[in-house]
């Protein structure tokens, strides 16, 4: 089949169906974690304050970027708003608010200043799984990417989010964090 084909071209198209078949092959789904616990409910989580840590890894799992997040949770008229400060390794800081309301059944919708749209995500058990679109700085230049979040709830008041981030269906990297409550 490929008796003509330049060594490059098979290379090519062995990457391309390696890569389909990758991101074809995901099951986990929300649903599979309905038994979990603890029970994750953002709106007590995310309430008061939390501090998170966390890295970006590019596609080739290259540490590119590590950050602490301190983040300040209110709930007002169901709305629950997290103010997230950001601080990053290399001196630079940011500032993301989040307004998630819950539409029952564990459904959640979320908007943020850079969130193009609204987020959208559902809680099951001790997991959700959130996704958006988010206008990026890369650069002088802004990129459109994809966020598909898991987070997983553990005990003692762990929290771990993974999140792969993607343009166009490709993979970009991946950002990973830990959240941690303090003791009250």
């Amino acid at each position: 089949m490929f008796s003509n084909a330049t060594p490059t071209a098979f290379r090519l198209t062995a990457l391309f169906t390696f890569l389909l078949v990758l991101t074809g092959c995901s099951s986990m789904k929300i649903e599979d974690f309905k038994d979990q616990t603890p029970t994750l409910v953002l709106e007590e989580y995310f309430l008061g304050d939390t501090t998170a840590w966390g890295i970006f890894e590019d596609r080739f799992g290259n540490l590119k970027r590590s950050f602490k997040v301190e983040i300040t949770g209110t709930l007002e008229d169901g709305v629950l708003t997290l103010d997230e400060h950001f601080e990053y390794n290399d001196g630079e800081t940011d500032r993301r608010v989040w307004r998630i309301t819950p539409k029952g059944d564990g459904y959640y919708e979320g908007e943020a200043g850079d969130v193009v749209g609204i987020a959208s995500g559902q809680v099951a058990g001790n997991a959700l799984n959130w996704e958006y679109d988010l206008d990026l700085p890369v650069g002088d230049s802004v990129w459109r990417v994809h966020f598909n979040d898991w987070m997983f709830l553990l005990p003692d008041g762990v929290l771990i989010n993974k999140a792969k981030v993607t343009k166009w269906g490709l993979h970009l990297g991946t950002v990973t964090l830990f959240f941690n409550k303090p003791k009250s």
